[in-house]
């Protein structure tokens, strides 16, 4: 089985020393020599792999001080939500969950609930979560992981409840410890926050203004990962391609993915998310020439329409957006494109939305994520006029979904025959005798094999596919 791996350094090379963090271990010390087993947490995470490293992060700090992670919420010590405000559906099952572990509180009230991630960094959200969920014992943002010991002890020692919300990442910590959730692969911040400001996102206004890590910082993070075993990383950031613009010594994001290629036991590198508008030649050339750098390009397009895309605030066009997908397949013939496309956006027109279908066929992606459009207050696109009325945005979605489906899926049959690199990541969910894994371009396959394979990579041949996975024979090397 996976195990999840401990990346725990001392308290004190986290800026998590002090009299408060001190005492608050030795009394989990003291907790785990009296009662036989240390306290417990478990958290809940929704949103994006930001979060998920976020998640990774906490876990890790928590292990520092004793606390020990169980799958099992009910009797869990301490719960914490890490939280997305990206899109309604998550925001709601946030809040729907909370009210189940309402009832968990009333009957074990010495378990501490936390709530944190990007629904904290929004006032209204905040005051909602105070006046209604009054049970919440902790809240903290997206910038202050690093004070989560510091709030627990205000909970456990002082029964005092506890609030931390900054807005500025130049105040993130990052050498925090982490409990990673794969030995295998990894999850690498490279930036934080956002300068675009489309015009349905939150994230700027509640991940704060862009910040890139020093470069050797990363590097050495990778180093330490490869020591350790870890064969993919993904870079992550909210627009990776704007790497380095806030710093002293020059350092793109192509001159970034040439030194990580160079580190010895990485086998792979993926990156997200890109942005079209920043996504330069120099970058193309770095996907072709770096070996280790997955021939996949997540590129979101959000809509066809350049009327629809100017609205969006997404400082790029239709055309300009083609050039980028024409250069990518000249240069790496062999490359997966996938995207993330919104329908329904303010004021889009039928016609809008059939320059969007046209975009889907033109481009023939390899997948692609897609939402109908939600209103996110505080936003721009909340304001606009001539919002589009539910059913219409579900007869649109049907409709592309009818067009990118079968592309898909014919993308997918070009496979058929083939023999892929499979990095297995997991016993397949729907049967105990088959494994799961990702070739480069990002597509899930299913074989056969035995579950001592997981964490390696593989030659699987290619036999059947379906729209959303695809099915192999492991092949003997």
């Amino acid at each position: 089985m996976n195990q999840k791996i401990k990346e725990v350094v001392n308290t004190e090379d986290t800026k998590l020393s002090g009299n408060k963090i001190i005492e608050l271990r030795n009394n989990n010390e003291q907790y785990f020599i009296m009662n036989g087993k240390r306290k417990s947490y478990h958290i809940l995470t929704y949103g994006c792999q930001m979060n998920e490293h976020d998640s990774e992060k906490i876990g890790g700090m928590l292990t520092s001080i004793g606390y020990e992670e169980t799958d099992d919420e009910k009797n869990a010590d301490l719960v914490i939500f890490n939280t997305c405000l990206i899109r309604e559906n998550a925001e709601l099952r946030v809040f729907g969950k909370l009210g189940e572990v309402k009832g968990l509180k009333r009957n074990r009230p010495d378990m501490v609930v936390a709530v944190c991630g990007c629904m904290m960094q929004k006032e209204e959200i905040r005051q909602k979560l105070l006046k209604s969920f009054s049970f919440v014992d902790i809240i903290f943002g997206t910038n202050t992981i690093q004070e989560l010991p510091g709030l627990i002890y205000d909970v456990e020692v002082n029964s005092k409840k506890s609030v931390d919300i900054i807005d500025n990442t130049e105040l993130i910590y990052e050498n925090m410890p982490k409990i990673r959730k794969f030995k295998y692969k990894a999850l690498v911040n490279i930036t934080y926050g956002c300068n675009n400001f489309c015009t349905y996102c939150v994230v700027p206004y509640v991940r704060g203004r862009e910040k890139s890590r020093l470069p050797q910082e990363i590097i050495n993070e990778v180093k330490k990962l490869a020591e350790d075993g870890c064969k993919e990383i993904t870079l992550l950031g909210q627009n990776v391609n704007s790497y380095g613009s806030n710093l002293d010594d020059k350092c793109t994001f192509s001159d970034l993915l040439y030194e990580l290629n160079k580190v010895d036991g990485i086998e792979r590198i993926r990156f997200m998310t890109s942005h079209p508008k920043d996504l330069t030649d120099d970058l193309i050339k770095a996907i072709k020439e770096c070996d280790k750098v997955c021939n996949h390009v997540h590129l979101p397009v959000q809509a066809g329409s350049n009327e629809v895309l100017k609205r969006m605030n997404r400082h790029y066009t239709r055309e300009h957006y083609l050039n980028i997908v024409e250069k990518l397949k000249k240069e790496v013939p062999n490359i997966a494109i996938t995207t993330d496309i919104i329908v329904g956006f303010p004021g889009e027109t039928e016609e809008d939305f059939l320059e969007t279908i046209d975009m889907v066929k033109e481009v023939q992606y390899d997948s692609a994520f897609t939402f109908l459009y939600s209103v996110r207050e505080g936003t721009k696109a909340a304001e606009m006029e001539d919002q589009v009325p539910d059913e219409i945005k579900h007869e649109r979605f049907e409709k592309l979904l009818n067009v990118l489906y079968p592309i898909v899926l014919e993308r997918n049959r070009s496979c058929i025959g083939n023999t892929y690199p499979v990095l297995v990541e997991s016993v397949s969910k729907t049967s105990e005798n088959y494994l799961t894994g990702r070739t480069e371009h990002f597509r899930l396959v299913h074989f056969k094999g035995s579950e001592d394979l997981i964490g390696e990579i593989v030659n699987v041949k290619i036999t059947s596919v379906k729209t959303f996975h695809m099915e192999g024979k492991l092949q003997q090397k």
